[in-house]
């Protein structure tokens, strides 16, 4: 599971419990300049399977069960951390080493207004 941190100029994953060693990593900072928005992606499952196909390196996938780490995938790297596809959101970035992160967070559509926010306030000022 993570969590999403908003600052003025930076969007901080913190990567929360043993999902730290799965992903081997605990926290991805992303400059908000690159964060392009945030969807509830009813697709994830799908793509959750997808990941078969793809690198994963670091990470962890074990199907149905977690999605953890980095894959490189056709459309690039992208950041997973999944283990209930209900509850993950999908965050869409430009000029990053990932194209997208995959995350589970307790309250999808909270946090995917958050950053829908966040993104509106940064290109209006």
């Amino acid at each position: 599971m993570t969590e999403v941190e908003l600052t003025e100029s930076t969007m901080i994953v913190h990567v929360r419990g043993a999902d730290q060693f799965w992903a081997l990593k605990s926290q991805l900072e992303i400059p908000l300049i690159h964060v392009v928005g945030a969807e509830v992606d009813p697709a994830v499952e799908e793509h959750w399977g997808d990941l078969v196909k793809g690198i994963k390196f670091p990470g962890t996938h074990l199907p149905g069960v977690i999605a953890a780490g980095s894959f490189y995938t056709s459309g690039g790297w992208v950041f997973w951390d999944v283990h209930d596809p209900q509850k993950a959101l999908t965050i869409n970035l430009a000029h990053d080493h990932y194209t997208k992160l995959v995350i589970e967070v307790t309250d999808p559509a909270a946090d995917v207004a958050r950053i829908e926010e966040a993104v509106r306030a940064r290109k209006s000022s």
